[in-house]
């Protein structure tokens, strides 16, 4: 409980939760499983942003 007090201080404060940021980052680390192996990282970010943004 110690190390996530502020983020229950948060929730309680705020009612907002850091799930649309997970839900995110998930979406992009499946993104990134899904273009593996690719080496332009401009290209990888180009694609990113117009699928996501």
């Amino acid at each position: 409980v110690q190390t996530h007090y502020l983020g229950i201080l948060n929730f309680f404060n705020n009612r907002a939760t850091n799930a649309a940021a997970e839900s995110f980052n998930a979406k992009v680390k499946s993104f990134r499983n899904a273009l593996r192996g690719v080496r332009d990282v401009e290209f990888f970010l180009f694609r990113l942003a117009k699928l996501y943004a």
